[in-house]
């Protein structure tokens, strides 16, 4: 094994304290929350130019609907016309990324960063950017599943999928005890935390 700091053990989460650390993966970070915003930002543009006064396109035999909703609220209505706190506490975990990714050296981390980080950009985007104003606009979302109006799941959009994948991954790394920063968390006999 080498001891070079910048080669990747076979483990990406080293377990004994001489162990080299592993690489640093903000560039995985910088890729995947770039794709995630182009393919979300993209998706909203076609789904406004083709849905816009339309009923919702039936898909798959009425496994999926496509209409087109402005939700001024959170994820699955909650907090409806709560717009510009929402916009603030999404430009929030953006900085909050963006802060953490300089000591990010897990790619299951970076991973779900790099989604949830997407997915509150295409967002955000759209609290900034859509009518009626800045830090007011309607978030598109246009993906239903099993009804065409959400009534059996809330309507969605790529950006929401992001971040629920995303935070899926970040609680998985959580329970396997993976730390953002390359370490293994592991619990002490006196019950404090330990870094390995």
């Amino acid at each position: 094994m080498s001891t070079d700091p910048n080669t990747e053990p076979d483990d990406d989460q080293p377990d004994r304290p001489d162990a080299p650390l592993p690489k640093r993966r903000v560039l995985l970070l910088a890729v995947i929350a770039p794709l995630v915003l182009a393919l979300d930002l993209v998706s909203k543009m076609i789904a406004v130019e083709n849905l816009e006064g339309r009923d919702p396109v039936e898909l798959l035999g009425g496994l999926l609907y496509l209409p087109l909703i402005r939700n001024t609220g959170a994820a699955f209505g909650l907090a409806e016309g709560w717009t510009v706190i929402l916009a603030l506490i999404a430009a929030g975990v953006v900085v909050f990324i963006l802060w953490i990714a300089r000591r990010l050296r897990s790619v299951g981390w970076a991973v779900g960063l790099g989604l949830v980080l997407g997915g509150a950009m295409g967002n955000l985007v759209d609290r900034i950017f859509r009518a009626p104003g800045p830090l007011r606009g309607g978030v598109v979302d246009f993906i239903s599943v099993l009804d065409p109006w959400g009534n059996v799941f809330p309507v969605f959009n790529l950006a929401d999928s992001a971040i629920c994948v995303g935070g899926g991954v970040i609680v998985l790394m959580a329970l396997l005890q993976r730390d953002y920063d390359g370490t293994r968390v592991e619990k002490n006999p006196s019950g404090k935390k330990a870094g390995a």
